[in-house]
């Protein structure tokens, strides 16, 4: 068991701040799944963070944070930098407790998040390309104007509220065997994992990160602190450079495996959430759940999954549907021809009708130079059942003459 001169967090800690965010926090339910329980092979509870309030579990470190500021802390205000889901969540926390806020966030944050933070209160700056250059210009306001920076993750109050999650997922299913956590800068699985040992050291915690992003998987691995040159990941909530000592620590001392994955393998849980399940989570709010689908990570008896964010632009989800959609079969692209004369295109679609394809988008596109002068040429986006489905519909097609090609 872990002494108070061992770790500046305690469970002590995690219980007072859960009772005094109970009343700004949701409670948010566990979600179980027939198709998630098959893949994964295991009993799987997914944690509902994207169902938070401002959208993830954030606004539980940050108030708690916010709601220990002394009056001369909340009279120079407070600063902070962040991708997302850290801004919404200083920013209603600061409103919460009538202290003014700023929030920097990087050049390309999506729109949304920059939205809602702003909804929320905060005076949003736009500074750097990642969220390593808005955390050192949130530096360098604080130091000039004498506001009170708080970090996403690098702050012993941060860690201690978003332990909280850990309490609740424990009240909800006490026999949890195994718990898979998303991990950027490492402060949600930092205050998890203390909660979840102190309480049953029996307990497996796993930490997940973007294949793109995986300054702590290698700090774990290497048991050295360790930056990553850059980042690239759909998952911009957890696209960190620079993890912090403070995490690292806790991560060496409770966490029990590390892992990464890739962008495509986050995306296609993503679609999966939302067709199945109705849930929409961002790429952070994925990872954990596409390492135990993809079985990068074992799960071992009742196994809970923190989906830790809400908050994807509706582009990007858009794109991920269309993307997700082609992977699996059930959309197809085709490029073919028809005669260059009344009623040909439409005989094409419906010999597709008849095949049960339900067609999307089509483009007749005349100055096609790969077609015959006499001809046509035509894309067609086409909505299909599965692989099989689309294998008949490619038949169908070229028994009837037309030279059809898969587009990529």
């Amino acid at each position: 068991m872990t002494t108070k001169s061992e770790t500046n967090v305690t469970l002590a800690d995690i219980e007072k701040a859960y009772a005094g965010i109970q009343h700004v926090a949701h409670r948010t339910p566990l979600f179980t799944s027939q198709t998630v329980d098959a893949i994964a092979g295991c009993s799987v509870y997914l944690k509902a963070e994207n169902l938070q309030k401002t959208g993830s579990f954030k606004i539980r470190g940050a108030y708690h944070c916010l709601s220990k500021f002394t009056p001369e802390q909340k009279a120079r205000g407070v600063v902070t930098a962040s991708a997302g889901n850290h801004a919404q969540g200083i920013a209603l926390g600061a409103r919460l407790n009538g202290i003014r806020s700023t929030v920097f966030m990087p050049t390309l944050a999506s729109i949304a998040k920059v939205q809602a933070t702003r909804n929320y209160g905060a005076e949003v700056v736009l500074e750097g390309a990642i969220f390593d250059e808005a955390v050192a210009a949130a530096k360098e306001y604080a130091e000039r104007t004498g506001a009170e920076f708080v970090s996403a993750f690098d702050h012993d109050d941060i860690i201690t509220g978003q332990g909280t999650v850990a309490l609740e997922l424990l009240d909800d299913l006490p026999d949890v065997e195994t718990v898979i956590v998303p991990v950027g800068g490492g402060g949600l699985i930092s205050g998890m994992a203390i909660a979840l040992k102190e309480i049953n050291p029996r307990i497996r915690v796993v930490g997940v990160q973007a294949e793109g992003a995986p300054a702590l998987v290698r700090s774990w691995q290497t048991q050295s602190l360790t930056a990553t040159p850059g980042v690239k990941t759909i998952a911009d909530g957890i696209a960190i450079k620079h993890p912090a000592e403070r995490t690292y620590h806790y991560i060496r001392q409770y966490v029990d495996e590390m892992v990464t994955v890739a962008d495509e393998d986050t995306a296609n849980t993503i679609v999966m959430l939302l067709e199945r399940m109705k849930l929409v989570v961002e790429g952070a709010g994925a990872v954990a759940l596409t390492a135990l689908l993809t079985h990068k990570v074992t799960g071992r008896g009742k196994t809970a999954v923190v989906l830790s964010g809400g908050n994807i632009d509706t582009k990007l989800l858009s794109s991920l549907i269309e993307r997700g959609m082609l992977r699996a079969s059930r959309y197809v692209r085709l490029f073919t021809a028809v005669d260059d004369r009344p009623g040909a295109l439409a005989r094409m679609l419906k010999l597709v009708a008849d095949h049960r394809g339900n067609v999307i988008e089509v483009i007749h596109n005349r100055s096609s130079l790969t077609v015959p002068l006499s001809m046509t040429g035509v894309e067609i986006q086409i909505e299909t059942r599965d692989a099989a489905h689309i294998e008949e519909l490619l038949t169908a097609l070229r028994g009837e003459g037309y030279p059809v090609q898969v587009m990529p």
